[in-house]
């Protein structure tokens, strides 16, 4: 017993006037665990919450979690230093490594997890959210993590994107407050189409596609004339659609295209192509 209590005493590591053990550094391992586990059955009571009430808002529930997860290893880690013999006296030495690392390395996982956080507490976006890129990427939030934010596409392919980039950057959020929203479809037909039929068909049409959101006052679908083009006239549907269709930008697009090239040509309008005249002269010699 006296041999294992001088092997639990041999000195790791001396910070100043403090001399790390094994045992110590026992201690400190017991008390991470004992905080990850505590964090695991709080985020696990957290969703079975959220399934049990599914009207609570699946983002509010999720910041709590992550928050509470932070300060659950904050106080780990505050409890975890007095285990080592650190006091306030000694926290200046703490401090300074993390100032020197820091410096040396670590701006961007600072700056990331900064973001983190500003992210969960001011939620430009928020898990479910529905967001898009300069880039032309868009997908789903799935997870606010300390570095990164995984963002899922359509495709099912999972992106993970640094934090900074929702607090540097430009995202355009679908689905913010408001989940309604106006799409624009353009659309064209040959010249010397009836423009009073071309619009009366193409609102009937879209009125069947199950995206479009019904008997909604100011929310109606418009058709456009919006320019003259070389081969065509160019026009343009406005409707506003569902919110569970913002989600599925391409494939909402597709079905209303598709919509309006049935009623078009079901109605005898003819659908435009590229085309030149080209006039012919005969030079007579003299």
């Amino acid at each position: 017993m006296e041999a294992l209590r001088e092997r639990l005493d041999f000195t790791l590591l001396k910070v100043g006037e403090i001399n790390i053990t094994l045992m110590d550094a026992i201690w400190v391992v017991v008390i991470f665990v004992i905080a990850y586990i505590v964090s695991s059955m709080l985020q696990r009571g957290l969703n079975r919450l959220s399934q049990q009430w599914p009207s609570m808002n699946r983002g509010s529930i999720y910041a709590l979690g992550r928050v509470s997860h932070y300060l659950i290893l904050l106080v780990a880690l505050v409890v975890g230093l007095a285990t080592l013999g650190f006091n306030f006296t000694n926290a200046a030495l703490v401090i300074g490594a993390l100032g020197i690392g820091i410096g040396f390395g670590l701006q961007n996982i600072a700056a990331n997890f900064i973001s983190g956080l500003i992210i969960l507490f001011e939620r430009p976006v928020k898990v479910g959210d529905f967001i898009e890129f300069q880039s032309g990427v868009a997908g789903e939030v799935r997870e606010i993590r300390m570095r990164a934010v995984r963002i899922t596409t359509n495709d099912n392919i999972d992106i993970l994107v640094p934090n900074v980039e929702f607090t540097n950057g430009r995202v355009v959020n679908w689905t913010l407050d408001d989940h309604t929203r106006r799409i624009h479809v353009p659309f064209g037909v040959a010249y010397g189409s009836d423009k009073e039929l071309v619009r009366k068909v193409v609102l009937e049409a879209v009125e069947a596609v199950p995206h479009t959101q019904k008997h909604v006052p100011g929310h109606d679908p418009q058709v456009w004339l919006v320019n003259f083009g070389e081969s065509a006239l160019e026009f343009e549907l406005l409707v506003w659609v569902t919110s569970a269709a913002l989600r599925r930008p391409g494939k909402v697009k597709a079905e209303y295209l598709w919509a309006i090239h049935t009623a078009l040509v079901g109605n005898g309008i003819r659908i435009p192509f590229p085309q030149r005249d080209v006039h012919l002269h005969t030079v007579k010699d003299d």
